[in-house]
This record gives structure tokens, C-alpha cells and sequence, in this order.
């Protein structure tokens, strides 16, 4: 397991769900096991349900009696959960990063290190994948991907160059987008803007902001009053959808008052501070440093 995915902030995210032996709990991100791991080995009677869409971490599933290990996306976990009979969990983790394996992985397109086919799915059975995009959406369409999920300000000129070069041939792999972006490519920064281009197709193709709002949602109708929700970011959309869930219980705007002029909300923020891996882990593991770790506890 370790081959596939060294678990962020472990101890620091499966301490915050605050383990109640007998008690049920979610992993939305099952990926390499670690963190579900550590979350059976605190159970008795008690039951994990963890939840990925990828069958290569299916694979890695342990023989535990306490695990219900759901090939499927965490934004259908409530009607997986009535499924299995359960209405109520004591704690939610998720952990949004993509697991090493996926970077590592040279057939599945996830990374600029290979030249791979344009794929980048995490359930290897849907129909969208970063060809389709590349090739088929609209120049609008591409500019917003490229701005809003990947933060990059020259979105609109990226998504130009996309469109004449797919006009004299069809983008395929890797290397063909490299090649494209060339033009463009900073002096110093060309990791980080391939980075900032495989982000927003990767969030594009597998619907990872939509997902997220859908799985947030859920929380407040499958965890129990007084069971936590812990879910660790890695980059400033979703950190920024998930802090303003806990605070607001909702992505935008605020939330209404009751009859007293108190804000009706799900949750309360745990910590205050965001909790970040320390420099030993980062060393450790480089895919750490952009980690945060929110705690909510439901009201």
C-alpha cells in the first residue's frame, strides 16, 4: 500500500475524527488505505465504510470485517450508505489529493513526466477524458477550465493555441500539448504552468468541484450531532469551498439568521488555524506541502 500512496497528515486527520470504537465512519478516499488502515485499527464493533471509483485501488483492499470498500464516487455516498443500511456515521474523512499511484502511473496521462495518452480519468469507465477535452470543447469553454480550475490568468490565450493546433491535428498525448504550450512557456515556471494545465483537465474531467459540493452537502444529513467532518485540501478551490461550507453552510454568501440573530449553520469550525504537515513530513513526502486539514463538528 505504501507503493501506492503515502497518506498526508495521518495522524493529525484520523486524531480529529475523534474515534468512537463502535461507531460508524466514511473514508470518501480510500486510494492506497492508509488512512482507512489506521481508522480500523481503532474500531471494535464499529464500521468503515471508505469509498474510490479507481479498481486499481480496489485492489488494495485489506481483510477486515469492519470494512465496506465501495467501488463508486463519494458524491453518491448517502444513497451508497442506505445501501448498506446505515442512516448515521460519527465521522467523514476525505482526503482530496491524488494518490501518487495516479502520477506515477505512465498509461494514465496524469502527469507531464510521460508521454501518455490524454486521459486522466479516475474511474477508468466514464466517457469524458482530456482528449474529449482538448479537442471537442468549445474555445470559451477551455478558457474557463483553464482560468477558474487552474488559475492561470493566461487561460484565454492557452485555450487559443488549443484551438489552432487541434485544427491541423487531433490532440492525443502528452508531448502534443508540451509542444503546444511552448510558445507560452515562462523562461523559469514551466512545471508549474504544465501543473496549472493538468489541473484544470484533470478537475474538469473527472467533475472533481462538483463532486466535492455534493459530498459536502450530504455531510450535514449522514453525520450524527457531535460527529466530525475532516477533510484535507490541496489547492485554493477547494480549500475555499470546504472552509466556507464549515463556516457559512453553504459556498457563497451567508447564511440565514434565526429568530435570535444567530447564523444557522451545520457545523462548528474545530480549528481555528488550519493545520499543515510539518517540514519532517514534507521532506518526507513532497505531494505534503500544499496539504491543509479542516475540522468541523456537527451542531
Amino acid at each position: 500500500m505504501d507503493d501506492y500512496h503515502v497518506p498526508v497528515l495521518l495522524e493529525q486527520s484520523v486524531e480529529a475524527l475523534s474515534i468512537n470504537p463502535d461507531g460508524f465512519y466514511v473514508d470518501c478516499t480510500f486510494g492506497g488505505g492508509g488512512h482507512s488502515s489506521l481508522i480500523l485499527s481503532k474500531l471494535k464493533k464499529g464500521k468503515l465504510v471508505a469509498f474510490d471509483q479507481d479498481t486499481d485501488a480496489i485492489a488494495n483492499k485489506p481483510k477486515d470485517k469492519n470494512l465496506i470498500l465501495v467501488q463508486g464516487n463519494f458524491r453518491y455516498m448517502r444513497n451508497y450508505l442506505r445501501y448498506h443500511k446505515i442512516d448515521r456515521v460519527d465521522g467523514i474523512l476525505a482526503d482530496l489529493g491524488v494518490s501518487s499511484h495516479h502520477f506515477n502511473a505512465e498509461d494514465r496521462g496524469f502527469s507531464f513526466r510521460f508521454n501518455s495518452d490524454l486521459d486522466m480519468r479516475m474511474n477508468q469507465t466514464a466517457e469524458l477524458t482530456a482528449q474529449k477535452v482538448l479537442n471537442e470543447y468549445e474555445v470559451n469553454d477551455l478558457k474557463f477550465i483553464f482560468k477558474t480550475y487552474g488559475e492561470l490568468k493566461t487561460g484565454g490565450r492557452i485555450a487559443g493555441f488549443i484551438d489552432r493546433f487541434r485544427k491541423q491535428q487531433k490532440i492525443e498525448k502528452v508531448e502534443q500539448l508540451k509542444e503546444l504550450l511552448d510558445p507560452i512557456m515562462p523562461p523559469k515556471g514551466q512545471s508549474k504552468l504544465l501543473a496549472q494545465v493538468f489541473q484544470a483537465l484533470r478537475i474538469e474531467v473527472n467533475q472533481e468541484m462538483e463532486a466535492l459540493k455534493e459530498m459536502l452537502i450530504q455531510t450535514e444529513k449522514v453525520i450524527k450531532p457531535g460527529g466530525r467532518l475532516v477533510v484535507i485540501t490541496y489547492h485554493s478551490l477547494e480549500d475555499r469551498l470546504v472552509k466556507n461550507y464549515i463556516k457559512n453552510g453553504m459556498f457563497e454568501g451567508q447564511p440565514e439568521k434565526d429568530l435570535y440573530g444567530n447564523f444557522e449553520v451545520p457545523f462548528k469550525s474545530i480549528n481555528r488555524k488550519v493545520i499543515i504537515p510539518d517540514d519532517a513530513e514534507i521532506e518526507r513526502n513532497n505531494r505534503a506541502r500544499s496539504a491543509k486539514l479542516r475540522i468541523a463538528e456537527r451542531l
